[in-house]
């Protein structure tokens, strides 16, 4: 549960942050219902565990919109005061670590529940998890791996795009061909992205079945499913996490690239949005 909501508040600050979604104030009021489904998606929760679950999330929810919403407004403050002018890589990359401290609070302050749940979970809950990987699994090979290079970039590109274009307007032609040829060049390598999540989907489902077979003491499941999501957010493996890096500093670069080329108008656009974005955080932080 707390990768889970942690995911999905991170993903609505980053599309706050980034332009991705026209309708914050709608998805944020309904987080804790959006956050069930998405999750019950992956455990098939019975009666008893989706009362509990509803009832934990609302909690957290509430938690969230007193206690966090204020942080990513400052985060956002941030934002609009760097998208002002020219912005480095490194200046970019800068506002990572911010976002990480946010999604680990959540973890943090969702951890207890998350205890409570996995010590409720049956074996055909497990498995049908393990198969809920499975398909995300195969779409992500059908999507990344099974395509040409050339389509690879052209879908990475679209989708580099569609972000920018919500957040500056209209991308120009210049601006397009500059990021068609940085992401013809990247570092990106969905073969070895599938094989992490394999081997993070493995690390849960192990976890899980220990809680719910007794192999940890409800004192140490505690710290055991802390230090998942801990791995969750940062691979174990020294080799992945360089990795993960480089590609982290290498949309830093994109994106200074494509900020720095802006027009006037864009810049414009983009400390508009941002401001926007704040203003609907603020009203969000009064509650329903």
């Amino acid at each position: 549960m707390a990768r889970g909501l942690g995911r999905i508040i991170g993903c609505m600050l980053i599309a706050a942050a980034l332009g991705g979604c026209s309708a914050v104030k709608l998805g944020y009021d309904n987080l804790d219902q959006i956050a069930y489904w998405w999750l019950d998606a992956y455990l098939d929760f019975n009666d008893e565990q989706s009362r509990n679950l509803r009832e934990d999330l609302a909690r957290l929810h509430d938690w969230h919109r007193r206690e966090e919403l204020p942080k990513a407004i400052a985060l956002l403050k941030s934002m609009e005061e760097a998208a002002a002018g020219d912005v480095t890589p490194a200046q970019a990359c800068a506002f990572i670590p911010r976002l990480s401290e946010r999604l680990s609070a959540v973890a943090e302050q969702a951890m207890p529940a998350a205890v409570t749940l996995a010590l409720s979970l049956g074996e055909p809950q497990l498995v049908h998890l393990k198969r809920k990987y499975a398909r995300h699994n195969e779409d992500f090979a059908k999507d990344w791996i099974r395509i040409s290079p050339r389509e690879r970039i052209d879908k990475r590109l679209r989708q580099f795009v569609d972000r920018a274009e919500s957040f500056y307007g209209q991308v120009e032609a210049s601006q397009r061909e500059a990021l068609r040829a940085a992401i013809a060049s990247s570092l990106f390598d969905p073969e070895r992205t599938l094989v992490e999540r394999r081997r993070r989907q493995g690390e849960v489902l192990a976890a899980l079945r220990r809680v719910r077979d007794g192999g940890v003491s409800l004192a140490d499941a505690q710290p055991l499913l802390r230090g998942l999501v801990d791995q969750q957010l940062e691979s174990p493996d020294l080799g992945y996490r360089t990795y993960q890096r480089a590609l982290w500093e290498e949309s830093c670069r994109n994106l200074a690239t494509l900020h720095n080329t802006a027009t006037a108008a864009q810049r414009e656009a983009a400390v508009r949005r941002l401001g926007t974005y704040q203003r609907q955080l603020r009203e969000l932080t009064r509650g329903r």
